[in-house]
């Protein structure tokens, strides 16, 4: 089976299985969504949508986040995990907004790298979600479920699965329709959750996917 072939046959059966796939992040502003991703580093979305309701009530505003001590912003968010790295984060991204891009969250890929501690992955997803543009977000289920199904290899060994975020964005890149890019990347993030699990014995006898899953050397 070519890879087209395969990626084809994925995004078929998640799709079927996972109609309604969206971002488990709650947020009604780009600026939220940035602030959520940032937090959700080895932090759970869950516990992110716990935690930002206190730090809106206190900092509602780009422009007041802009204006907070990180030592402030960093009490809040310390249940996340990496609090003062996040708060630092949080802090400069939201001043660069105010002083570079009147308050708004530009939706353009480049200038949301620019931002402080704006990756890739946060930049593709509120490009996604946010913008509706094509997006692929290589988060932790996303690269896990590629290298297990097949869709992604590592040029060098192809027994060896490929972990780079921006490698494997590129190489998917090449197999996802532009248009279904954002949310077949949030349906592995679901099935990743619930079937194709990291931290134990992945369910492949519940799994769609179960006869398509093979070594990424399996496919041309």
């Amino acid at each position: 089976m070519k890879r087209k072939e395969l990626a084809r046959a994925v995004i078929n059966r998640l799709a079927e299985a996972y109609p309604d796939a969206d971002c488990t992040l709650e947020y009604d502003d780009a600026w939220k969504l940035l602030v959520s991703v940032r937090l959700a580093a080895q932090c759970t979305d869950a516990r992110v949508n716990e935690i930002v309701p206190v730090l809106y009530g206190k900092f509602p505003s780009v422009e007041a986040l802009a204006a907070a001590d990180p030592d402030e912003i960093e009490r809040i968010v310390r249940p996340c995990g990496l609090g003062k790295s996040k708060a630092r984060d949080i802090s400069a991204c939201m001043r660069t907004l105010m002083e570079q891009y009147d308050g708004q969250v530009p939706d353009d890929f480049e200038e949301l790298l620019k931002l402080p501690g704006v990756g890739r992955k946060s930049a593709n997803l509120v490009m996604g979600d946010v913008f509706g543009k094509p997006a692929i977000v290589t988060d932790t289920h996303c690269i896990r479920l590629a290298n297990r199904i097949g869709l992604v290899k590592n040029e060098k060994d192809p027994k060896s699965p490929e972990k780079d975020p921006k490698k494997v964005e590129m190489q998917l890149w090449n197999l996802i329709p532009p248009e279904e890019g954002n949310v077949f990347c949030h349906r592995l993030v679901l099935h990743g959750r619930q079937i194709c699990t990291a931290r134990t014995k992945p369910h492949c006898d519940l799994c769609s996917l179960n006869d398509l899953c093979r070594s990424a050397f399996s496919y041309e």
